[in-house]
């Protein structure tokens, strides 16, 4: 690949989409970052295709032309998996925003990538159905499926992997391949649809998705207590869990990122201990059951001030606030900058791991508040910095490190849902052993060129 190339490329992508191709600096500048950390990179063009076949077109104009190519949705990923690290083309999948089909008998739905969750949400609400996977951003489709995003409804409802039914996907070649179905399950050959989700764009560009969709609760109730430990906190949420309690949401923020809270919502003071949040679906008495047998839980491991949260809009206030513990973490030092990790570990395992991380924030001398979606096992800290203090962002990377290395330590992941991008690809190998080198024949054969995403998940080098 040579700028020769990329210009080429430029050239015929104008002759296909006309003013749906820019070169613009500030369409260039708003899709060289994403929200992480990673360091921006200004693509050489950004195109709107509207339809696969366009998608299909513009790729085989790409791989003959060797130009990278990086599919991007709204941006809100949090490793660098946007960033066009060598250059070429931002495919923006914005303007494939449509709910195509919704088929309530069979309680699933066909959508365009671009199409967001809450605008999914928006047009089932008359149908009595929802989607349920919920990472706080205003994500794509696509880009949720091709992170295999999850989020505070996990525990319930699960994951990308489990909410994917099918997918139709564009190939580095511009061919066009249909996986899956609409059937709940097959046994008809390998499973093509969960390869491509979470492959991060560097497989093939998701085009269309076939999603599980879920009946909306009769009853919703929320709820938040406090605990004198981190430790008390998650191991009442593992007691829960073993009891088979049927909880939609278990969230743990630890007593720094309960100071935060404070300081960002002011109108919403709650004890600076560590808290979970709660929520329960079900029917009038199934719910109220539910509370109660986490009420007598919680007691035995010493929960506080419970306080419990019916109404929609008190429901939706406590969630929002929760969405914004970022902003909320970063209100612990004004004008800094967050670094922003995850893992996730057998959730036995999840309190000695938080108490380890905890450790080595105390030994880095930073500020990081810890999240936990604790009914999976994950949980995430948020670095705080100061902009440009390259000592303090190298301590940050240190514990980020040990951090993830900590999680593999106690059999987990160092990400449970952010992704891999640029910025943890140098685990990859730690975590996966050979199989690693299995991703990369994988990528080789679907990729040859290696022009989608390029410098994302695996390590190759282009035919």
């Amino acid at each position: 690949m040579t700028a020769e190339n990329i210009v080429n490329a430029i050239e015929q992508l104008r002759t296909l989409l006309g003013d749906r191709l820019s070169t613009g600096s500030s369409v260039r500048e708003l899709h060289s970052h994403d929200e992480a950390y990673t360091p921006a990179v200004l693509p050489d063009a950004v195109a709107y295709p509207e339809t696969t076949a366009e998608v299909s077109a513009i790729m085989k104009i790409c791989s003959a032309q060797r130009c990278p190519v990086v599919p991007y949705g709204v941006g809100t990923s949090l490793e660098g998996h946007v960033v066009p690290v060598a250059g070429g083309l931002t495919l923006d999948t914005s303007r494939m925003n449509r709910v195509l089909t919704v088929f309530d008998s069979d309680m699933n739905a066909v959508v365009q990538p671009g199409v967001t969750r809450t605008q999914l949400n928006e047009e089932l609400r008359a149908t009595g159905l929802m989607f349920t996977v919920d990472p706080g951003a205003d994500a794509t489709m696509g880009g949720m499926a091709a992170t295999r995003a999850s989020g505070t409804n996990t525990v319930r409802y699960g994951t990308m992997r489990e909410n994917v039914l099918a997918l139709e996907v564009v190939l580095a070649d511009g061919r066009i391949i249909r996986t899956g179905s609409r059937a709940r399950k097959s046994s008809a050959g390998y499973d093509l649809t969960h390869l491509f989700v979470g492959s991060e764009g560097t497989l093939g560009i998701i085009t269309e998705l076939t999603v599980r969709l879920f009946g909306q609760p009769d009853t919703i109730s929320a709820a938040t207590c406090a605990f004198e430990t981190v430790k008390e906190a998650v191991d009442a949420v593992i007691m829960a869990i073993q009891m088979g309690i049927p909880m939609a949401r278990i969230e743990m923020l630890d007593e720094m990122q309960m100071k935060g809270m404070n300081i960002y919502n002011p109108d919403m003071p709650m004890p600076e201990k560590p808290h979970l949040f709660l929520e329960f679906h079900g029917t009038q008495d199934g719910v109220a059951e539910q509370v109660e047998m986490f009420k007598s839980v919680g007691e035995e491991f010493g929960a506080s001030e419970f306080k419990q949260a019916s109404r929609t809009e008190d429901r939706n206030r406590l969630w929002k606030a929760r969405h914004n513990a970022y902003y909320a973490g970063k209100a612990l030092r004004q004008g800094s900058e967050g670094v922003v990790t995850d893992c996730c570990v057998p959730i036995s395992a999840l309190s000695d791991c938080i108490d380890r991380a905890r450790e080595l924030v105390e030994e880095s001398g930073l500020l990081a508040p810890i999240v936990g979606h604790v009914g999976d096992g994950n949980f995430h800290l948020l670095i705080l910095v100061e902009p440009g203090n390259d000592e303090e962002m190298q301590r940050a990377a240190t514990l980020s490190s040990a951090i993830n290395r900590v999680a593999l330590e106690f059999g987990g992941t160092v990400t449970g849902e952010h992704g891999i991008g640029s910025g943890k690809r140098k685990y990859m190998v730690e975590e996966h052993g050979e199989a690693y080198a299995l991703m990369g024949t994988l990528k080789s054969s679907l990729d040859p060129l290696n022009i989608l995403n390029p410098g994302k998940v695996v390590s190759v080098t282009a035919a």
